[in-house]
């Protein structure tokens, strides 16, 4: 599928903003306290890596989700 112009725009907003959201998600769960023997940078460089992924699959979930919508209103249903 192609995107062009302001569809491009919202696709990164919404990924970021949900990498955003995923990573101030999980700064309040303090895993510094379950991993003691690991130093902090390195556990926050797994925090940050975790909200790369889990931010960008739940943001692809919910732009899919508006797109089958979107489609599903459009066919006449």
């Amino acid at each position: 599928m192609q995107v062009y112009g302001i569809d491009v725009i919202i696709r990164i907003c919404s990924h970021l903003a949900f990498i955003y959201l995923t990573f101030w998600s999980l700064k309040a769960l303090r895993l510094e306290v379950f991993f003691q023997s690991l130093q902090t940078p390195q556990i926050r460089t797994i925090i940050l890596l975790l909200s790369i992924s889990i931010g960008y699959t739940a943001s692809n979930f919910f732009l899919e989700l508006i797109v089958l919508s979107k489609n599903l209103f459009l066919s006449g249903i």
